[in-house]
């Protein structure tokens, strides 16, 4: 995979954040977010493009879930196998649609993050990555959206106990990137 740009921040403990524009489903990782919908039903964007390059099997996985649990609140996530993506698990994220930011919307963004961070350290997961969940159909401001994600995998890897040695957030495009890495700067 070609990466346009590449930005890393390392934490005290050497955990690092690392920022690059390009296509998720092209990096190496153990585990990979995905941004699902509640209904874990498959959809367009990173979702879209997990399942494609995933195969069927993530699918299988998800309906079993489905046909459990009837499908993944919004602020939560689920984890299946990764099919044929390089990774080894795949977090389904559920994050919320935006309205006006004060429906609760900011903790349930963070609920992604923490839910996938805490399904990464009880399946030993050292890298991770993660899309920008919600800032697609689902309306989130990018900024705002940023300074959640990057706020809530900072608190994770200062943590003692976390596997998570590094995370990779791949954003879809310049106008991501640039939003991430601001934040990221800050």
């Amino acid at each position: 995979m070609i990466v346009m740009d590449r930005m890393e921040w390392t934490s005290p403990n050497g955990r690092r954040i690392v920022l690059v524009e390009g296509d998720i489903t092209r990096i190496a990782v153990d585990a990979m977010a995905n941004a699902a919908n509640s209904a874990l039903a498959g959809g367009g964007g990173v979702d879209g493009a997990i399942h494609r390059a995933g195969g069927p099997t993530i699918m299988r996985e998800l309906d079993a879930i489905r046909a459990a649990a009837g499908g993944c609140p919004t602020g939560s996530a689920v984890a299946t196998g990764a099919g044929e993506l390089l990774a080894r698990y795949v977090f389904h994220a559920v994050g919320p649609i935006y309205r006006d930011g004060r429906r609760g919307e900011p903790e349930l963004l963070a609920g992604c993050y923490r839910k996938c961070l805490a399904l990464a350290d009880e399946r030993a997961v050292r890298t991770i990555s993660f899309p920008a969940i919600s800032t697609g159909v689902y309306g989130y401001p990018q900024k705002a959206a940023a300074e959640i994600a990057i706020g809530e995998v900072r608190r994770h890897l200062e943590r003692p106990d976390t596997t998570v040695e590094q995370v990779i957030f791949v954003l879809f495009g310049k106008g991501a990137y640039e939003v991430y890495r601001e934040i990221l700067g800050e």
